[in-house]
């Protein structure tokens, strides 16, 4: 009988520890992913709680691991170096996806400033092909203005007339040759 009721309490310590996981996972609505380099952990280590980003833990778990060795306990001293490994390898391999998150952005940027090269060196040729063909020799059919054809002119429609040069100007008599002349009238 007191074998069963071992069982039977390990049955329902098991099965309560089991509940109370899930609960716990319910409530910790953190999304998972994203920056874990800059993220803040809680670790359970062996001698409590340590919180912190993953590079805080690591230093932390490095302290007490010097600190177990130099007192004599290999055991803590051991537990808190795996501790500070676990969190050395998750840095690591956080850093690896930030870095090949920005090689694949410099790609993409790389390929944009290329192709936009590209269209401006297609850009400048039009322009330099355009400019360099020489005019044509066919002018444009215009119709005598003596045709009626039932439409206004427009100031876009008429032929311009070239301008006659203006005459230059007549310099100004300076103030003082104004004022004797005025003077003298």
């Amino acid at each position: 009988m007191a074998q069963r009721n071992d069982s039977q309490r390990l049955e329902s310590k098991s099965m309560r520890s089991t509940k109370s996981r899930s609960r716990n996972k319910s409530r910790n609505n953190r999304p998972s992913g994203g920056n874990i380099i800059n993220r803040v952990f809680e670790s359970s280590g062996p001698d409590g709680k340590v919180r912190g980003t993953p590079q805080q833990i690591i230093e932390k778990y490095n302290q007490l691991h010097r600190d177990a060795f130099l007192s004599g306990d290999r055991v803590d001293a051991e537990s808190f170096a795996q501790h500070a490994e676990h969190y050395t390898r998750l840095l690591a391999e956080a850093q690896r996806e930030v870095d090949s998150k920005r090689e694949e952005q410099e790609e993409q940027n790389r390929q944009r400033q290329a192709e936009r090269d590209r269209e401006r060196q297609d850009r400048l040729k039009a322009q330099e092909a355009v400019s360099n063909e020489p005019p044509s020799t066919e002018q444009p059919e215009v119709q005598e203005a003596e045709q009626d054809s039932g439409l206004v002119e427009t100031p876009e429609e008429k032929p311009k007339r070239p301008r006659k040069p203006r005459a230059p100007r007549k310099p100004r008599a300076s103030s003082d040759e104004g004022n004797t002349s005025e003077a003298a009238e």
